[in-house]
């Protein structure tokens, strides 16, 4: 008897290891999605070689930025978000591994019994009962299942990483335009103050007789649509400082803000070759790992209608009369088989759906990449033009600040009337606007190339 069950025993090592081996037949070798990726930049050409730093902001030497990128990194609510995703989908991975694992499970009772008549002995039994259950992974369903969950896990840590980057473009952005903001304000309190004398110069023009009513109606219209831009660019400055403190999980911010963006030259970028892109960006890394985690998924539904073994052992001791113990050893397994492939239309329904995620999982990962690329190539072209429209504007503004000059001085010698002066200074002032408004681009667009570069956000 101990002979047959030992070559039992060994016969179904032996099938279970023949078996084992059926897992590879559901497995589907990944391969990247063709694609066409440019073997170079369309913009590229005005690209210094210099490494792309993991952490860009830092190519700033801006400690102010630095600490407020840090903290937000620290408190701001989506970060904190993903990481609670992060977390979750790591437990759900931890789950798809345990299941591969037996499953034991334990039982006891104690039951005490006693007779109503007199002078007869009270029983008790007692029993407990340990089953172990595992189901035989042979074609690679739970593995296929763990896989995916695994993939998924990646993903999501890529997610993170995604969102902690572009949180680092949207703290800079933001930066930048409170610095804009500000020395737009400045410059309009300096036209205010400018059109004041020109007011009153013309008041005392007026009084003197030399120049008409009109002079002085020109140049109250001109300050008072002055002070009317300037309250928009105040409520402008509030609506940021409120987007501001919601990267800080809405904690109103109480920092030194810069007066003026920074007159040094922005840091040089070297934009790579396109194909660099699917490693450098989390949210690219992330689809890729889906399409992977997607494909583990389509490979379990199809093991899962080949036929199961399932394996259910038992142990069990009981114990009655009294308080006295009998051992009463309770041994059993039993092997159930499923045939789920019976099931055919199911089946054929299921795998179809599986496959035609995949599908749809590998187009949508084609089409991030295309973005990205096309992400990459718009900030080049929109730091490269931007820098050309700032050396024109800089030439613009020097010449309308000359004719203003001149102006003032002809009208100030009756040469020529209050609202030719007045338009120069008009003119004036929208070039020094537009160029603070490309100094702000420029920043801007040096952000967007960053972030569609990819890197790390450090965590």
């Amino acid at each position: 008897m101990n002979m047959n069950f030992k070559r039992t025993s060994l016969s179904a090592l032996i099938a279970l290891s023949l078996l084992s081996g059926c897992a590879s037949l559901t497995r589907t070798d990944y391969q990247t999605p063709a694609a066409e990726v440019p073997a170079q930049w369309q913009h590229a050409g005005e690209a210094v070689p210099q490494a792309v730093p993991a952490r860009w902001w830092l190519a700033f030497g801006d400690p102010r930025l630095n600490a407020l990128i840090e903290e937000a990194l620290a408190r701001n609510p989506d970060l904190a978000a993903a990481a609670i995703k992060l977390k979750r989908a790591r437990l759900q991975a931890g789950l798809s591994a345990d299941a591969m694992n037996p499953v034991l499970s334990a039982s006891a009772s104690d039951t005490r019994g006693q007779q109503l008549r007199y002078g007869q002995e009270s029983t008790r039994s007692a029993s407990g009962r340990l089953a172990l259950s595992w189901e035989a992974d042979l074609w690679g369903k739970l593995a296929h299942a763990r896989d995916a969950a695994d993939w998924e896990a990646l993903a999501t840590a890529q997610d993170r990483e995604a969102t902690a980057l572009s949180l680092t473009g949207s703290v800079a952005s933001l930066y930048w335009k409170l610095a804009w903001l500000n020395q737009r304000i400045d410059l309009s309190r300096q036209n205010i103050s400018h059109v004041e004398t020109t007011l009153a110069l013309a008041l005392r023009k007026f009084e003197a007789g030399s120049v008409s009513k009109l002079d002085v109606l020109q140049a109250e219209q001109d300050l008072a649509s002055l002070r009317a831009s300037h309250t928009q660019l105040l409520q402008q400055r509030e609506e940021s400082r409120s987007a501001f403190a919601l990267l800080f999980d809405g904690v109103s911010k109480d920092f030194a803000e810069p007066a003026h963006l920074p007159e040094a030259a922005l840091p040089a970028v070297d934009a790579g070759l396109p194909a660099s892109l699917l490693a450098r960006r989390p949210d690219l890394a992330a689809a890729e790992l889906r399409l992977r985690s997607t494909l583990a998924t389509a490979d379990a539904t199809r093991a899962s209608y080949y036929p199961g073994l399932s394996l259910t052992g038992s142990l069990g001791t009981s114990s009655t009369s009294l308080l006295q113990l009998l051992n009463n050893p309770i041994a059993g397994v039993m092997a159930e088989l499923s045939l789920p492939f019976l099931q055919y239309q199911e089946m054929k329904l299921k795998n179809g759906v599986a496959r035609a995620d995949y599908e749809l999982a590998a187009l949508q990962f084609r089409q991030s990449l295309y973005a990205a690329l096309g992400e990459v190539d718009t900030a080049l072209s929109a730091r490269s033009q931007y820098r050309a429209q700032g050396e024109h504007l800089e030439r613009s503004l020097r010449a309308a600040e000359a004719a203003e000059k001149i102006n003032e001085l002809r009208y100030r010698s009756g040469a020529i009337p209050l609202q030719t002066w007045l338009d120069s200074q008009q003119t004036r002032r929208s070039a020094e606007a537009a160029l603070a408004d490309n100094r702000y681009n420029q920043f801007a667009a040096h952000a967007s190339l960053s972030l569609a570069l990819g890197g790390s956000a450090g965590l």
